[in-house]
């Protein structure tokens, strides 16, 4: 189940796209728990996963992924990726990524 969605834009040289977000429903992995997750690049979804001890750390650690893939992303530096008015996309990183943070992201997060 779903319990989180964003939708970022991806600006081309010919069209402007809709990359949705989500943020899947925390389950139980054995002892440990998993969040999914969906980035849907055009053309090529991209699935991941993050785990933790339980479900609140398992989905920080999604959102943290999130929040990486995406500075690291080829639309983001090309410039081309972007979230409504905010300078960034609204999503932690892990602490040893914290350099990628920009604008509003590095303000805030």
């Amino acid at each position: 189940m779903i319990v989180a969605s964003r939708i970022l834009r991806l600006v081309t040289p010919s069209v402007t796209h809709d990359v949705r977000v989500d943020l899947f429903q925390p389950e139980p992995d054995g002892s440990d728990w998993i969040c999914r997750y969906a980035i849907g690049w055009p053309g090529k979804a991209q699935d991941g996963f993050a785990g933790g001890r339980d479900s609140m750390q398992a989905l920080l650690s999604a959102m943290q992924k999130i929040g990486f893939e995406l500075y690291v992303s080829e639309a983001n530096t090309g410039g081309q990726l972007s979230w409504a008015d905010w300078d960034g996309f609204g999503f932690p990183v892990p602490a040893n990524a914290r350099d990628l943070l920009e604008g509003d992201d590095a303000r805030f997060l």
